[in-house]
């Protein structure tokens, strides 16, 4: 091998140390080579389990020891019609609404399947675990566990439950390189059918180690979460002052 063709191969490894997108595959031929064709196949194989792998609520409480927490279900009977139907996903099931409790919350967390169940079970609870420690003064509402559930079902538990805010903890989409991403999202006084994603804050990609650490999701819902009830809105207009990541 040339000295120029081992530059440039010790330069790609270097890369690829520092991110998970895959770069510098090389090629076999007119295909990638066999050991990268193999690892674009099982990372395929991770995604689709992820979509398809089964809510375990009893995992999510059992992370949750103490804390109360109740279950739902979205309007979607099955996971099939959930994948076909998005809107469904977004409204709770009539018969577990009524089944609610009720207060002056100040916050609801909401821990939703989505697209990966996967991240859900890995992480959700120790996020939970972390904000909620954080919000020592805070009136929270019951955990509540949704099955075939969509970031917009928070509203309607929001509404039904009478919680000012509401934080959304689901399984975002899984890719190529993530198949347990989970993402976080903050509405405050939301509506049914009439708050949109513009009036919503999100956090991505908590997976630690390479992703945002539970520490650094605390500290940065906390004070999204803190801020959104001084200025009585999410979204758009609220802004993640952090500056730092901790943990």
């Amino acid at each position: 091998m040339s000295e120029v063709a081992v530059q440039a191969s010790e330069l790609w490894s270097s890369l690829r140390q520092r991110t998970q997108a895959r770069i510098g595959l090389g090629r076999a031929g007119s295909a990638l080579p066999t050991r990268h064709r193999l690892e674009l196949q099982a990372a395929h194989a991770a995604a689709r389990d992820a979509v398809h792998s089964p809510f375990e609520p009893d995992v999510i409480a059992a992370g949750l020891a103490g804390t109360p927490t109740v279950r739902v279900r979205s309007s979607a009977p099955d996971r099939l019609t959930y994948l076909q139907r998005p809107d469904l996903g977004r409204r709770l099931d009539p018969t577990d609404r009524a089944h609610l409790p009720t207060g002056e919350w100040d916050a609801v967390f909401v821990v939703a399947d989505g697209l990966s169940s996967r991240a859900v079970h890995e992480h959700a609870a120790a996020v939970v675990r972390e904000t909620a420690a954080r919000l020592e003064d805070w009136h929270l509402a019951p955990v509540v566990l949704a099955e075939q559930a969509r970031v917009a079902l928070g509203d309607d538990v929001a509404q039904a439950m009478g919680a000012a805010m509401v934080v959304v903890l689901v399984g975002e989409r899984p890719g190529m390189s993530a198949a347990d991403s989970l993402g976080a999202y903050l509405t405050y006084r939301p509506t049914p059918g009439v708050t949109t994603d513009a009036d919503r804050n999100c956090l991505s990609n908590i997976r630690p180690p390479l992703g945002l650490s539970y520490t650094g999701a605390a500290a940065k819902l906390t004070g999204l979460m803190t801020r959104a009830r001084e200025l009585g809105l999410t979204g758009v207009g609220l802004k993640d002052e952090t500056d730092t990541l901790p943990g």
